[in-house]
């Protein structure tokens, strides 16, 4: 066990929280956290940085698509259909500004976002795209109802993540056939697809539970986020600025947003998706040519802070990857659990969520992890369902909860637009304690039970 807790690995995921929670860059932190972890594994300077090099190239494509949607979620709000939906629900609001009329107007609007982030899952794959196009008109609105933003940060959580790991469309059909099935037999444990959902069912109402808990217990109460202060550093994005409404704009807003949609669907590329919508709001007269500048520096401005993490996310898990202490962690694990069945279980999901905290993608753990699990499991009579729960949750614990996860920074980047939504205490830490730690418990249940 000492040699668990002396695992490069596991040391700089612990750096990488604690300079985090400690309000240090998260940028800062994943540097700091990869650089201690290689000296740690042995590894001279030169192999540190050369790994960690190599690592920011896997994150290229990924900030370079989010600063192109930025640009796009910019370019939508210059036609005016966000002033609209915003407007329309403001006068709602007011016509029925009765207490009882307020509460369920809020839980009718965190019931839509539930909805709309779910459906970036599968119906409407676009992942977390959708968050920087509807979550920064409706800031005043959030502020007007005090909804406490943790609350929507949790729900945006819940629907990027939950639909993965149990239903088989869209991304659930990459991380349940693609990588979690075809992971544990290539690792000699013959199983279908089909059982992948009945697999996941316990550990989806674990998240189910999470949820609840988030929006009518810990976040139910009002918060003021005092809307007459100053702007911050990081409002230019979401400016106060007065859009005029025309209907031809908001016919081509309908429009662009349908050309993304089905420009990311058809030829899955969130770049040229974004590109094709722009174009559209040039064609239709919204933009000018020569405001294409404008709008994409206040695109890169608005979502370039989650694409750098993201970089240096990848250069941080090239590290760790580097080191070779991935494999040693997790056989070590199979070493001193033994014949315990419940520990084993425990520290099989314990030691995926230490491994998907400091990557960031759930994605990604599967196949570090499944080769050891599967004959681990095989060896301790578990059964091919609750083999296919330990693995899957072991790679989709810490997804939530990671500062440096896609579905931690995608909230954080509409919610944070108007510079009052902090990262580290109002999206990592509130959906680390809501999902993280019933999902384990549901996670060790599904393994012991199924």
């Amino acid at each position: 066990m000492i040699e668990i807790l002396k695992n490069p690995v596991l040391i700089s995921v612990v750096i990488m929280l604690i300079l985090s929670a400690l309000r240090l860059n998260v940028v800062f932190s994943l540097v700091i956290a990869a650089v201690s972890g290689g000296f740690i594994a042995g590894m001279s300077g030169t192999a540190i940085m050369k790994a960690f090099n190599s690592g920011l190239a896997n994150g290229a494509q990924i900030a370079f698509s989010y600063a192109m949607l930025g640009a796009f979620s910019i370019a939508i709000s210059r036609s005016g259909i966000t002033e609209l939906l915003a407007s329309m629900l403001f006068k709602k609001l007011d016509r029925e500004a009765t207490p009882k009329n307020i509460l369920l107007f809020k839980y009718m609007l965190l019931g839509i976002l539930t909805l709309a982030a779910i459906s970036s899952q599968n119906i409407i794959p676009v992942h977390i795209a959708f968050i920087p196009v509807l979550i920064p008109p409706l800031l005043p609105l959030f502020d007007k109802l005090k909804l406490d933003r943790r609350a929507v940060a949790c729900i945006l959580t819940f629907g990027l993540i939950t639909p993965y790991m149990f239903m088989p469309f869209g991304f659930g059909q990459i991380y349940l056939n693609e990588i979690l099935i075809k992971g544990i037999c290539n690792s000699g444990l013959q199983v279908t697809n089909s059982m992948a959902p009945a697999a996941m069912f316990i550990p989806a109402i674990g998240m189910t539970v999470g949820l609840l808990i988030a929006v009518f217990i810990s976040y139910r109460k009002k918060r003021d986020y005092d809307t007459g202060s100053g702007k911050s550093e990081n409002n230019t994005a979401a400016e106060n600025t007065v859009t005029e409404i025309k209907p031809l704009n908001i016919i081509a807003g309908v429009v662009a947003i349908a050309v993304a949609l089905a420009g990311q669907i058809w030829l899955d590329s969130l770049v040229i998706a974004a590109l094709a919508g722009v174009i559209v709001f040039v064609i239709a007269g919204v933009i000018s040519i020569k405001d294409s500048q404008d709008i994409f520096t206040r695109g890169v401005y608005l979502m370039g802070g989650i694409g750098i993490v993201m970089i240096a996310a990848n250069g941080f898990a090239g590290v760790l990857k580097a080191t070779g202490t991935i494999d040693t962690l997790v056989r070590l694990l199979a070493f001193c659990i033994g014949e315990q069945k419940g520990l084993a279980i425990f520290f099989m999901l314990f030691i995926g969520l230490v491994i998907t905290m400091g990557i960031g993608s759930s994605f990604s753990t599967v196949p570090l992890i499944a080769a050891i699990y599967v004959p681990l499991c095989v060896k301790l009579g578990i059964s091919p369902l609750a083999t296919i729960a330990i693995v899957g949750v072991a790679g989709a614990l810490g997804d939530a909860g990671s500062p440096v996860s896609e579905s931690v920074l995608g909230p954080t980047a509409g919610l944070n637009a108007d510079g009052k939504h902090d990262h580290i205490y109002d999206s990592t830490i509130p959906t680390f304690i809501h999902y993280n730690l019933p999902l384990l418990a549901a996670g060790w249940i599904a393994g012991m039970v199924l």
